[in-house]
């Protein structure tokens, strides 16, 4: 069966569920990823209401929309990250408290790990889930990275000091993966530029400073990767069994008048200067039928989620033109052999 499209509602944010449900079937889309702020999935509400979850499935269904996902990257980005001035805009007040930074870390974390409870609390009130279905919960989001700022190594940087952020990374990291182990919750990083994973060799050290634990993971998304040269194909071949969630996402790059490079130049989306700008599904220069080959062959089988972004054209036209994209890319892969038929013992 073909893969379920979602739409991330991240984006979407500024529009309640309310309304954003009914437009998000009208894109085509069969579900959303719910991301945990605006209105769409509230983590203290969900950890605590039965009544909260079972309205917000019963919005949903009224709808005709499911969900596989939901989405934390706020406040995981504060958990690991050196704090300034803006986070205070992406952080809810009870996070961000007096804005000293290793408060703000610590209830950065401890949210993070309440929404593994949250999305098992929502998973568990899904309409029709058997009883005894012990498939893992997803939650994707971001890390943060206290050596991000290091990216370009000068002054002169060592493997030390980048050593010691992967180490942060881990013993912060480490009580939080745990918390999601008990609730039976993955834990989908999404890399990307200001993590502490944000190409392939970033991710493989990622995993290894949790010491490989079983919930750690990613939610691929090939619009990070392609405009830095990283081979977002290869991502899947090498971490394929760590692939939780896929985003579908484009991006294209080379397409500046020379002023801007890689590292953006302090200058906005959209910005025609720009060597690298995301755009709408189908409008850049991601190799879409080469992912899915890829997803086919590792064996990922959960939903293919949009995140629409593309500061230069209109949304809901982007997502519903991102809709049938997704669907017309994606195929199953075959249970047999194309030249299966040539054995006599299979005529």
């Amino acid at each position: 069966m073909p893969r379920p499209v979602t739409l991330f509602t991240g984006q979407w944010a500024d529009l309640p569920l309310e309304k954003l449900a009914p437009l998000v079937k009208q894109m085509g889309y069969d579900g959303v990823e719910l991301a945990c702020w605006g209105d769409h999935f509230d983590v203290d509400a969900a950890a605590s209401s039965k009544k909260y979850v079972h309205d917000k499935w019963d919005l949903l269904k009224a709808h005709g929309l499911t969900c596989y996902a939901v989405s934390n990257h706020l406040v995981g980005q504060a958990v690991c990250d050196v704090i300034d001035e803006r986070h205070r805009a992406i952080l809810a007040p009870d996070v961000w408290g007096d804005g000293k930074p290793e408060g703000v870390r610590q209830r950065a974390a401890r949210k993070l790990a309440l929404t593994a409870k949250a999305a098992r609390a929502f998973f568990d009130a899904q309409p029709g889930r058997k009883t005894g279905d012990r498939t893992p919960a997803i939650v994707n989001g971001f890390t943060g990275s206290s050596i991000w700022h290091s990216l370009y190594a000068f002054p002169p940087t060592s493997q030390a000091y980048w050593e010691a952020g992967f180490a942060d990374f881990g013993k912060r990291f480490g009580p939080i993966l745990e918390a999601f182990d008990k609730v039976n919750v993955n834990f989908a990083l999404e890399v990307h530029p200001t993590e502490i994973a944000f190409d392939i060799a970033s991710a493989q050290r990622a995993v290894a400073a949790v010491k490989g634990h079983k919930r750690f993971g990613f939610n691929y998304d090939p619009s990070h990767l392609g405009y830095q040269g990283v081979d977002y194909v290869k991502f899947i071949r090498l971490l394929g069994d760590r692939i939780f969630h896929a985003h579908m996402k484009d991006v294209w790059w080379g397409h500046g008048d020379g002023t801007v490079g890689v590292f953006g130049g302090h200058v906005g989306f959209g910005d025609a200067r720009r060597f690298w700008d995301f755009r709408s599904l189908g409008h850049g220069d991601i190799r879409f039928e080469d992912i899915i080959v890829a997803l086919n062959d590792v064996g990922y089988r959960g939903p293919l989620s949009v995140e629409w972004e593309d500061i230069r054209m209109d949304r809901v036209h982007g997502g519903t033109e991102a809709a049938a994209f997704v669907r017309k890319i994606d195929f199953p892969s075959s249970a047999l052999a194309f030249d299966a038929a040539f054995d006599k013992k299979n005529q």
